[in-house]
């Protein structure tokens, strides 16, 4: 055995009940607050640009002279390059360190958001807003949960901040049609990117605040292969999965060409198979790779370890889900009350306000609801609480019924989702020792983007092929029923996680 392998090692301590590392010492309440801050600013700042370009299209479309398709590709490819390196992303965190790589991700966005600020065409602001955004996502999230929990050693109090981290996630991501609207509106598309870079750019600044522990163990080796293998494999993953909104799932929608060739015509098997499919095979080459190295004594890009561990496992498949009923959700009601009921862009930003209060409000209750009750509980608490709130909305909205129909299920239903994303995520981390926690995070943020880009493709796709059979409410109908499916295996998977002391916290 090498000595790498045996410093990286995980411990048989819970990893929640071990004491801080020697000379890290207990943050203060206030200590605490401002290292928080950034990293929820950043996580704020990272949802806001996955969600708020939607709503300025046809501006940016006029103005640069370009096509709708042409910025949705844009949308597309910010999705798929932040999706693609982030477990790289997070490797780089134990090679450069957390704080630099936090730091590094933010100058990387920023620089792309203020291209895109000032860019003539397409093509610059593909450069700026969908491959440096990207870029600086990827570089800038894993630390954030890392951050928190390697330098808070209490279950409650990393739930306490999670919560904060989620909730600022929330907010973002609900928020961003909102204020993208009124700023476009009021101010132009530019001035979006503009306040990105301001926001971004006063995270830098506070970020002096946060400090940096070192990791255990030595710096690990970047295994450049490996990052290419799971970047290119993720990458063909999640183009398919958002390539199912034009193509469906199964039979093929439209005619799909390369060039001008027809390679498969409309009524064939969906192309979204051929790009999943390409996808997974690089992906089990790249868990092959991953078992060459460890064989060979050397750093792989990602410990196979991670996967034998059944409560993280367990925590990563309701974490997938809760994204995939988050985002589909509100993807969901977005184009049901745009495209049904005929709201406008501010107007849907504000319908989704209840989701968002209840993500906020039972984000902050994560420290005292993780003081009474394990970890484990509270994620069947918040799918149980989210299928009720899905219940609701399948029950009393209708085609033309009052607003009031939406609170209660969307009011619920964030209520749930901010209870257990705070609680998957303080499962997942929890359960492994600094030394995992850049790989760990990476994997993390990746299976979240996945569980993303398949809950807006998979509800995308059930939209549009049920527009063609059920009237009226009938596309929200069935998209809604599926979400509800989901979150019911969510539940089951929540009742599977065991129940260790480290998951629960200390009297």
């Amino acid at each position: 055995m090498t000595e790498s392998s045996r410093n990286s090692r995980p411990s048989a301590v819970p990893a929640s009940q071990r004491a801080a590392p020697a000379g890290r010492g207990e943050l203060t309440r206030a200590q605490a607050r401002r290292v928080v801050l950034p990293l929820a600013l950043a996580q704020f700042i990272a949802s806001y640009a996955a969600t708020n370009m939607n709503v300025a299209i046809g501006d940016i479309s006029t103005s640069l002279d370009t096509t709708v398709a042409g910025l949705q590709t844009a949308i597309t490819l910010f999705t798929l390059t932040m999706a693609s390196l982030m477990i790289p992303g997070s490797k780089l965190t134990d090679i450069w360190g957390r704080k630099r790589c936090f730091t590094l991700g933010l100058s990387v966005y920023a620089v792309g958001a203020l291209i895109a600020a000032l860019a003539p065409s397409l093509l610059v602001m593909t450069i700026g807003y969908s491959f440096l955004e990207g870029i600086g996502s990827a570089l800038m999230i894993p630390p954030i949960y890392i951050l928190v929990t390697v330098l808070f050693a209490d279950v409650a109090t990393r739930a306490r901040y999670f919560g904060v981290i989620s909730g600022a996630g929330g907010l973002g991501a609900a928020a961003g049609p909102l204020i993208g609207g009124l700023v476009t509106t009021t101010l132009g598309w530019r001035s979006s990117f503009l306040l990105q870079v301001l926001v971004v750019a006063t995270i830098i600044v506070l970020a002096r605040a946060v400090p940096d522990p070192a990791r255990e163990g030595p710096t690990p080796r970047f295994d450049l292969f490996g990052a290419v293998l799971s970047a290119a494999g993720l990458f063909f993953v999640v183009l398919g999965m958002l390539l199912s909104r034009t193509y469906g799932w199964l039979a093929s929608r439209e005619d799909f060409t390369v060039g001008s060739t027809v390679v498969i015509p409309k009524g064939g098997i969906s192309p979204v198979w051929i790009f999943i499919g390409i996808g997974v095979l690089i992906l089990l080459w790249f868990f092959l790779h991953l078992r060459r190295r460890e064989r060979a004594g050397k750093e792989p890009l990602l410990h196979l370890r991670l996967f034998r561990n059944r409560t993280a496992n367990l925590g990563l498949g309701t974490q997938t889900i809760q994204w995939l009923i988050l985002q589909g959700s509100f993807f969901v009601v977005s184009v049901f009350i745009q495209e049904v009921r005929g709201f406008s862009a501010i107007q849907t930003g504000l319908m989704l306000t209840p989701a968002t209060l209840g993500i906020l409000v039972s984000s902050a209750a994560a420290e005292r609801l993780a003081q009474r009750r394990p970890q484990r509980w509270l994620v069947v608490a918040g799918f149980a609480v989210t299928s009720l709130g899905m219940l609701l909305l399948l029950v009393l909205v209708r085609e033309h019924s009052g607003v009031w129909t939406f609170v209660p299920g969307l009011l619920l239903m964030g209520l749930g989702v901010g209870v257990m994303l705070t609680s998957s995520v303080n499962i997942v981390q929890s359960s492994f020792p600094d030394a995992d926690q850049g790989d760990i995070s990476g994997l993390s943020r990746s299976v979240s983007n996945l569980g993303s880009s398949f809950g807006t493709a998979l509800v995308g796709s059930v939209l549009v092929g049920a527009a063609t059979v059920l009237p009226g409410n009938g596309p929200f109908a069935a998209a809604m029923g599926l979400l509800l499916g989901f979150s019911l295996v969510g539940l089951v998977l929540g009742i599977l996680i065991p129940g260790p002391h480290g998951l629960r916290a200390r009297p």
